[in-house]
């Protein structure tokens, strides 16, 4: 067992060099992200037999390969990116091996799809041992799907990304990520640790100052109740609107209300709920009345779906109490379903800095039948005060989160505090780190 520099004794207070301290991010790039599971790459990037995405993180490239039509296990691999003769990069960014098969730039030697060796140059110039079939073979990272995303792991050795992502990925299931799309995808660079980033999005109740707009008015009756909080297992967490609010006949009031929450969400984030959500929710502007507003909504957003060719999941009720939640995997890999959209979040290392990071943000839903859009392609990094890329709500986040980081560096802040009610979430994932950090 290793000795954790900064280690979380206690899960109500984190220390602050976490954040801030090169010895510990070194060990989190030697520790944590050559052995767990991360989202690599959305599968609609790599639709076509040659279609590659690369996937950086900290100073390691891979390139997640489409090698094979449909979904076996041999479909999808994900190499080191470096060529097995003088280390060349294969490829950066995104894009297709033509010929069908992965080249070098350098010196023209070639792989085929599946990793093994193709072509040598000038073969006869080397000693057998070199070109041994099975060390000549591209290395190989873990592969696995879920939710419409390639999850890659450089380990191995590593147990299965179904039991990694559990539970929650089975709380995410019935509301159909799988069969979402990108509508858009966009990037910012935050000077902040990745993980004071992505701790913003763990917990609801900074809303009333953070989002003052979305309380309508009345931040000071702001019930930070109102939501539940789950801790699992594997490092993660999520929260949820708290069960039987709502349920009783909806005034006209409330209808109004939720109406304009609605709309300042479209507005202030184009995702989870978007103008097709709208426009369903307003045409029901006159319809209080004995049934609850949230059932009539419900109700609506299926029929329009069926309407418009929209392959919704089936309307399980436990499953649709997860709209508007925020469902957290670890390490860094988020989902907030709503209306058979989600929002996407991604926070991972820029470089060797540990107070950079590269946070990403997709917007996805369930498309029309033939509607998709086909590959996705990033936008960005834009500045996190760019408001023609940013609405409202993702730029009062950013804010925070980089005056967060510079705090840090105040003399006499030695940890964070935190709430056992709303930000277990944060703790458990800081043990499960220390648990990657300690082996």
């Amino acid at each position: 067992m290793t000795t954790v520099p900064h280690a979380v004794t206690d899960p109500t207070f984190v220390p602050a060099a976490r954040y801030r301290s090169a010895e510990f991010f070194a060990l989190e790039a030697s520790r944590l992200w050559p052995r767990v599971w991360q989202m690599a790459c959305r599968l609609e990037e790599i639709p076509v037999v040659g279609d590659y995405a690369e996937y950086t993180i900290c100073d390691q490239s891979i390139l997640v390969v489409r090698a094979a039509e449909g979904s076996g296990p041999d479909a999808i691999r994900a190499y080191h990116n470096a060529c097995r003769h003088r280390a060349t990069q294969f490829a950066v960014g995104s894009g297709r091996f033509r010929s069908g098969e992965i080249v070098c730039p350098f010196h023209g030697w070639r792989w085929n799809l599946d990793g093994t060796s193709s072509y040598v140059l000038a073969e006869a110039g080397f000693e057998p041992r070199c070109l041994d079939a099975g060390d000549l073979a591209l290395r190989e990272c873990r592969v696995g799907t879920w939710g419409g995303c390639v999850f890659v792991n450089l380990d191995r050795d590593a147990r299965p990304l179904e039991e990694a992502l559990a539970p929650v990925s089975g709380l995410l299931d019935p509301l159909g990520v799988d069969r979402m799309r990108v509508r858009w995808w966009k990037s910012v660079v935050l000077r902040a640790n990745w993980k004071m980033a992505q701790e913003a999005f763990m917990e609801g109740f900074h809303v009333p100052r953070t989002h003052p707009q979305l309380t309508l008015g009345a931040p000071d009756r702001f019930d930070p109740d109102g939501q539940e909080y789950f801790v699992h297992p594997n490092g993660h967490s999520h929260f949820q609107n708290r069960s039987g609010r709502g349920t009783g006949p909806s005034s006209p009031a409330a209808v109004a209300a939720t109406i304009e929450s609605s709309r300042l969400l479209y507005e202030g984030l184009d995702a989870m709920t978007l103008d097709k959500d709208l426009f369903v929710i307003e045409g029901l502007r006159h319809s209080a009345g004995a049934e609850p507003f949230g059932a009539a909504v419900v109700r609506a957003i299926y029929e329009h779906a069926a309407g418009a060719g929209i392959a919704m999941p089936p309307p399980d009720p436990d499953a649709i109490a997860r709209w508007g939640g925020v469902f957290f995997l670890f390490p860094n890999f988020f989902v907030l379903p709503q209306y058979g959209n989600a929002l996407l979040y991604r926070s991972r290392p820029l470089g060797s800095d540990p107070e950079a990071c590269l946070f990403e943000l997709w917007s996805v839903t369930i498309f029309p039948d033939g509607q998709e859009r086909g590959r996705p392609v990033a936008q960005g990094p834009f500045r996190p005060d760019d408001a023609n890329a940013w609405p409202t709500i993702p730029r009062q986040d950013f804010s925070n989160i980089e005056r967060q980081q510079r705090g840090l560096h105040t003399q006499g802040f030695d940890h964070l505090r935190l709430s056992h009610r709303y930000e277990g979430g944060i703790s458990n994932m800081h043990c499960e780190l220390d648990g990657y950090l300690a082996r």
